[in-house]
């Protein structure tokens, strides 16, 4: 395990390696890889743990009746899922967790990050800190999502997240990490009618783009 790489993740801000490295064992960490597709959790299971993306992605996905998904959310290298469940053990899972990619992922017990070591360490204090920064972080992007698809075209829908994305990574020049069968399902709409509506605004001037990358023509 890469304790220079859990050490960068915002788990574990604040706490040193050396500190980490000790800490490791205290949280019953294990580690798996998955392939892309895999699928990590499922919706109806209980999980006890968190899971940290040490190397690749996952998706979250929601299942409806009748077979379709919608990609809920995405978490990528460095990043933190499960943890609401985990705290609530005896709630089922409502969504499937889905590496995106091949992924390393570490787990950690949740009970053993809430709760203080024999050695009473402040490892713990920061860890819980780290915890609700990471779950307010969370809650502002499950808004942001709420804000895309509330509008009702599928262009207001795409200026809404791509105006965002633009916002938080401070450019109209930037990568985006969904395809587009990923894309529409975040956003909830048809994979045809989004490729079909990224054509017309690239034809309109109001961005460019090549696969995952985009550029708007604009400022935001």
């Amino acid at each position: 395990m890469d304790i220079r790489s859990l050490s960068r993740a915002e788990l574990f801000q604040g706490i040193r390696e050396e500190d980490l490295a000790a800490l490791v064992d205290c949280l019953n960490t294990h580690e798996k890889r998955y392939a892309k597709g895999s699928t990590i959790w499922r919706a109806g299971e209980r999980v006890s743990e968190v899971g940290l993306v040490e190397q690749g992605s996952v998706n979250v996905l929601v299942n409806f009746y009748g077979g379709d998904s919608h990609i809920f959310s995405h978490i990528e290298a460095g990043q933190i899922f499960g943890e609401t469940y985990a705290a609530i053990p005896e709630k089922e899972l409502q969504v499937d967790i889905v590496a995106s990619e091949d992924s390393v992922i570490a787990f950690f017990d949740m009970t053993k990050l809430l709760c203080s070591c024999a050695s009473n360490c402040d490892c713990h204090g920061q860890i819980i800190r780290n915890l609700v920064r990471i779950s307010a972080a969370k809650n502002l992007g499950l808004n942001a999502r709420m804000m895309h698809t509330a509008a009702r075209s599928i262009r207001e829908r795409l200026l809404s997240y791509l105006s965002y994305e633009a916002r938080e990574k401070g450019s109209n020049h930037f990568f985006i990490p969904f395809s587009r069968q990923e894309l529409a399902d975040y956003l909830g709409v048809d994979r045809s009618a989004l490729s079909s509506e990224l054509g017309r605004m690239q034809r309109d001037g109001l961005i460019r783009f090549h696969k995952n990358e985009f550029t708007l023509e604009r400022e935001v």
